[in-house]
Formats: structure tokens, sequence, C-alpha cells
């Protein structure tokens, strides 16, 4: 089932669109990736399905239903701008927070104390958010984002900003909520993520979806440029191969650019002729790799 439904969904401010026709859909239990430069309508997008304001045009569907005030207790949001009040204590917020989303104070205190335990951090239950670090900040927020175990999660750069060890934490999060069945609108900078966390994308640009799809299906649409080449011995003479674009060396082996399939054949077939290969890879592209292609360079 499509918890949430996005078809042909635009919005206007004066003579910029902002929003061009973006049609996607979340399934339940999906971690949905939306992705763009900055100004790209990414925004605006999550905007618009939490009702914060509404489009021009095209149609945003919840469980089947178009909006309503009351479809906002199925909602949870983390903006990128963390929004929560320094001098309030953790518990006064997120307990009226959950309230506000049509929990009961005991069920909002409930769950406050099981996501502090979850984080290994329940003595901030009574401490002030500006007494908190910046990463500790972040996850006061996070809980606050779903301290009323929202159906539809929706995430602006959940982890920047985070430290190794609470990335990985709040990553492993994310994936639980997914395998209970919250659908979870994903948006961030960092491709490495999207390509660890979604199956499906959509990437704007200038308020026009550019790419979209599942990640695997929109890889296979793009051609395979680089081969990595670990060998027991150095191998001289690649870049002279027809069709080797570039050759890096790396601390192991080497990156190497190619046109074509073909030269990739040659490239294997000279490495063997003067040396043991010990890894062979034709990569396929990444999603970074695909973004700059589709967006550009410029546009961070």
């Amino acid at each position: 089932m499509n918890r949430l439904e996005l078809n042909q969904v635009m919005k206007q401010y004066g003579d910029k669109l902002a929003v061009n026709g973006v049609t996607l859909s979340v399934k339940e239990g999906e971690i949905y990736g939306l992705l763009g430069a900055n100004g790209a309508g990414k925004t605006t997008t999550m905007r618009m399905v939490l009702g914060l304001i509404y489009p021009d045009g095209g149609q945003i569907n919840y469980n089947g239903k178009s909006f309503s005030p009351e479809l906002q207790h199925l909602m949870g949001y983390l903006p990128e701008e963390r929004g929560m009040y320094p001098k309030v204590k953790v518990n006064e917020q997120i307990n009226y927070l959950g309230r506000l989303r049509g929990m009961s104070a005991k069920e909002a205190d409930e769950s406050l104390k099981y996501w502090l335990e979850k984080f290994e951090v329940p003595e901030y239950y009574d401490k002030r958010i500006e007494e908190l670090s910046k990463g500790n900040q972040q996850k006061m927020g996070f809980i606050a984002a779903v301290v009323h175990r929202p159906q539809i999660l929706i995430l602006d750069e959940a982890f920047s900003g985070l430290d190794p060890v609470n990335v990985e934490l709040l990553k492993s999060t994310v994936k639980e909520m997914r395998d209970e069945g919250t659908s979870i609108l994903f948006s961030t900078h960092r491709m490495e993520h999207v390509e660890e966390l979604c199956q499906n994308i959509t990437i704007l640009h200038r308020g026009n979806s550019v790419v979209e799809g599942s990640i695997r299906e929109i890889k296979s649409r793009y051609p395979r440029e680089q081969v990595r080449l670990i060998t027991s011995e150095e191998v001289s003479g690649l870049e002279l191969l027809p069709g080797v674009t570039k050759v890096e060396r790396m601390e192991r082996g080497y990156l190497i650019t190619i046109r074509s399939m073909e030269a990739a054949q040659l490239v294997l077939q000279k490495a063997l002729e003067t040396a043991t290969v010990e890894h062979f890879e034709i990569k396929e592209p990444t999603l970074n790799q695909i973004f700059i292609k589709e967006v550009g360079t410029g546009n961070e």
C-alpha cells in the first residue's frame, strides 16, 4: 500500500516555479530518497507534504485520502533547521509536542522515556536543550519527530552534524522504524546514506524531477566508466590503451576511467600479461556520479 502519493504536484511563487509536476509514491515500510542541490525544491515539496503550504496544482494523498488537519497526527518531521527551544526542559518540550500530536500526557511521557533509554541518555529527561551538545540536541529533535509513532516520517538532513557513532545509531533506528512499517521521505546531500537506506529516489533540479525510480534500475541506465585494478606489481602503459582516458594510481592498484567495455577487456589483458591480477572490477556508477551528471557540480 502507498502511504504517501504525490501526483503532478506544483508550487509557484510569483513567476518562479519552485516545484514543477513532481510525482512519487512511498510505500508502507519504505525509505524514499528525495535528492537535489540547494534550491532544487526539496524543502518546498516536504512542506507541501506536511500541509504547511498548499500546492498550486496536483494532488497529495495520505493512505488514499487528501490532506486534512487530522492527518497531521500521522506525520512526523525533523527539519534541517532544528527548532527546539533551548531553555525548555526535554521532558516538558517533547511531552507537549506529543500531546499536540494526539497523545495523552502519560503516553507521551512513556514514549519519551522509551526513546531516551534507546539512545542511552535517560539522564537528559530533566535537562534543558541548551545544556546538551549539538549532537545530543539533534537526537532530541529526532525523538520529538517520532515520539507519537508517526506512520509517515519526513527527515531533512537527519544525520548532518553528527559524529560517526551517532550517525550509525540514528541509521539503525531509521531502519528499525522502516521494518516496523513507517514510511519515510528522506532528504540528504550524502549519497552514501541514500545508497544504504533507499530503494527508490527522485532527484530534483530547479523544481523538476530529472531522475526517478529504483536505484538499481537508475544505475543500469548509465555506462560503467571506471575499472578498479589491483596487481602484484606495477603495470605500465595502461594510459596508452584505446578507450582509456585516465589512470589514477591508488595506494593499492589503479582506478582507470574508460569509454567502453572493450577498453576494460584491454586493461585486463594488459594486466595479465605483466603481473598477477589480485582484483579486477568494472565499477557501476555511484549515485554521486549520477547526481553530478544530471545536476552539475556548481549547484551545491
